[in-house]
């Protein structure tokens, strides 16, 4: 029986969202009572804003949201793909297509559905980090999922339909009710609250005092 749950709120678009992640697996890795630990991952998205349907090179994207010339562009992605690299990730920012993705979280939420939360975010993240994969187009999504072994059919009537839609917003209005208005933000027991992408050493302070005080309360 867990006696740590993690919610993750997290979206698929999100670079710090998987050097987070491989931090946090690298903190699970040397945390005790690992066993006793149970991720839920909540979706959140960066920019609700972004027309469905519209696909633009995140790069371009980047530029026009911070209004920094292409030579700072350029050093923010190689900053981010350094710390990425650290993490054993190899992103390929100048790649990756900035798209809305309502869809992929609502694929997510079927994936969790059928117990592959988890590993639907994974693979999310890394087809649109390191492959360069365009997370909102539907061919795509049914692809990814199948690779988990969900049903096609299932991943295109899910897309074919409003289908976990209200999940998602559901997440996302959790979310403001928490203050959370940045990726990726974690929640230890609905008692601790980390923001970012924190170093592997911090995640694990946090569990270890989170279990303590789960244990006190048995």
């Amino acid at each position: 029986m867990s006696t740590l749950r993690i919610d993750i709120w997290s979206d698929v678009v999100c670079p710090w969202c998987y050097i987070g992640k491989r931090r946090l697996e690298s903190a699970l890795a040397r945390f005790e009572h690992a066993d006793e630990v149970e991720l839920h991952w909540r979706s959140f998205q960066l920019d609700p804003a972004h027309p469905q349907g519209r696909r633009v090179p995140a790069m371009e994207n980047l530029a026009k949201k911070t209004g920094a010339p292409p030579a700072q562009v350029r050093s923010m992605i190689q900053q981010v793909t350094d710390l990425a690299a650290a993490e054993g990730l190899t992103y390929a920012l100048d790649k990756a297509t900035s798209v809305n993705t309502i869809d992929a979280h609502r694929v997510s939420h079927l994936a969790a559905w059928h117990g592959l939360g988890g590993q639907m975010h994974e693979r999310l993240l890394s087809a649109h980090l390191v492959e360069g994969a365009i997370v909102d187009d539907p061919d795509t999504l049914v692809r990814l999922a199948a690779e988990l072994g969900i049903p096609e059919d299932e991943t295109r009537k899910v897309l074919g339909s409003d289908a976990y839609a209200d999940a998602v917003e559901a997440d996302i209005r959790e979310a403001r009710g928490l203050g959370i208005t940045g990726v990726p933000f974690y929640v230890i027991n609905r008692a601790y609250g980390l923001s970012g992408a924190q170093p592997a050493d911090a995640f694990l302070s946090a569990l270890r005092t989170a279990h303590a005080d789960a244990a006190t309360t048995r």
